[in-house]
Parts: structure tokens; sequence; C-alpha cells
């Protein structure tokens, strides 16, 4: 691998395709533009410059079909969504940093992932994720629903691209596990993060250091949050409306 590359994983193993399109088996596999949505993932990474080998977590024979030699590593998909990150990521086991992203932003380009990846590397943290202002978001996608946070700098947004240092894996994975598990459990979430801290967040008192710290206190990892100007990052496609944006975001960049 080239000093100045770093491996990525896609993860694919989302079923979620029954609000989407009948006949599709994995949303990763939803046509846009001609092409399965995962392609254009798998594009975006190899057209940025700075990735060296791929692997991708899914259905195996179905990605295989579409995607062929454009990926190095399959790994079928598991049922936990920590299970698939740990899978996708077993052949790089030995890196300093891999770079996580859904199969589900088909917008995203290879200047968006350069442009990140040279961001994170600046940070040097085990940990980097992407966060998108508000203003700048509803400014390319008006009226797209988006979850935010109010800090102290501004409203925030997340992305689905994750720089991760694969040795420091271990050291947050209980942590990670239990933070995946209770996302829709805000009670259990609040007693993992400090009723404290939930305070901050929720009257909007916290700045980004603040959350930094936080995070890199509970994972015992050095976390960092990225602020990036592609809100492509953070717009992924999960009902009709989406597939509506990304249609539409296509037909205006062709002209």
């Amino acid at each position: 691998m080239q000093m100045n590359k770093i491996n990525a994983v896609i993860l694919a193993g989302d079923n979620k395709k029954e609000e989407l399109l009948e006949g599709v088996t994995n949303k990763a596999l939803m046509q846009i533009k001609g092409k399965p949505m995962v392609q254009f993932v798998v594009d975006a990474l190899r057209d940025s410059g700075c990735i060296d080998k791929i692997s991708i977590v899914g259905p195996v024979e179905e990605l295989k079909a579409h995607l062929g030699d454009k990926v190095d590593h399959y790994c079928e998909g598991r049922d936990h969504l920590f299970d698939n990150v740990s899978a996708g990521m077993e052949p790089f086991s030995k890196d300093t940093a891999v770079l996580l992203v859904t199969s589900d932003i088909p917008m995203i380009t290879g200047v968006m992932v350069a442009d990140f990846v040279s961001r994170c590397r600046e940070i040097g943290a085990d940990l980097c994720y992407p966060i998108i202002e508000k203003q700048l978001n509803e400014q390319h996608f008006p009226g797209v629903e988006r979850t935010y946070v109010k800090l102290k700098e501004g409203t925030y947004t997340g992305g689905n691209i994750i720089y991760l240092n694969p040795q420091a894996f271990d050291r947050c994975a209980e942590f990670a596990r239990k933070l995946i598990d209770y996302r829709k459990k805000p009670w259990k979430t609040g007693r993992l993060l400090g009723l404290k801290f939930l305070v901050g967040l929720f009257v909007g008192m916290l700045t980004i250091p603040d959350i930094e710290e936080r995070f890199s206190e509970l994972l015992d990892i050095k976390a960092s949050a990225i602020v990036t100007p592609y809100p492509e990052i953070g717009n992924d496609v999960d009902k009709p409306s989406d597939v509506e944006m990304v249609s539409n975001y296509f037909e205006k960049i062709a002209f």
C-alpha cells in the first residue's frame, strides 16, 4: 500500500428496502442512473486518489455480481452493525487508519472523500466524524429532513463516513456496541453519556470541544469532529423522498 493511501470499508448490509423499490433485495443495490447505489460510493473512493484497498460488508454474491473486482475484499453481512464494522475491518486490522463509509450516500465524490481524509490526517485522532452546518445543508438540500444538534458554534447534522484507527477499535468496542444498541432508547443512552452532558446538549450549551472531550473519555480514544463543507456526505437514501432528492441533484449538476 502506498504511504499516502489508506484502506476503506463500505457497509452495505442494510436490508431496509420496503419503502424504496419493490424487487430490491438490498438497499445498496437500488438502481440510480442505471447503476446500483453502492457503485457511486465505490467510484468516489477510487476517484479520491487516497484509497488503496476496499472491503465491503453485505450480501456477497449479489454485490460481487455488480461490483466484481472493483472491490478487494467481500464479507458476508452480520446481524449487528457493530459486527459488520468489525468484519469489514478484519483485512485491515494492522492499519493505523481506515475509512468507514455507508453504501447509501450516492452523491459523494472523490473530491469530497479526499478532503475529509486530508482534514482527518491533520487532526491525527483515532476517530474522526464529519459534521455539517444546518444552514449549508439546507442551502444545498432545501426541505430535506435531518436530525440536528444545536451547539455554541452553530447547529449541525452528522455524516455517513468515519475515519478510524482499527488498533483503537478494541478499546472502544464495548461502549460502541452499547451506543448502537441504545440509539433508539434515550434513557439508556443518557445513562451512558451522563445526565450533565445530555442536559448541556439539550439546551445548546455545549461546544464542539466539549463533545470531543466527552467521547474521547468514554471511548478511551482521541475523538474529533470534522466540520465538512460537503453536505452530500450527510444525506443518505432511506425513503422515497430521498430518492427524489438524489434524482434532482444529479439532474441539476448535469447542466
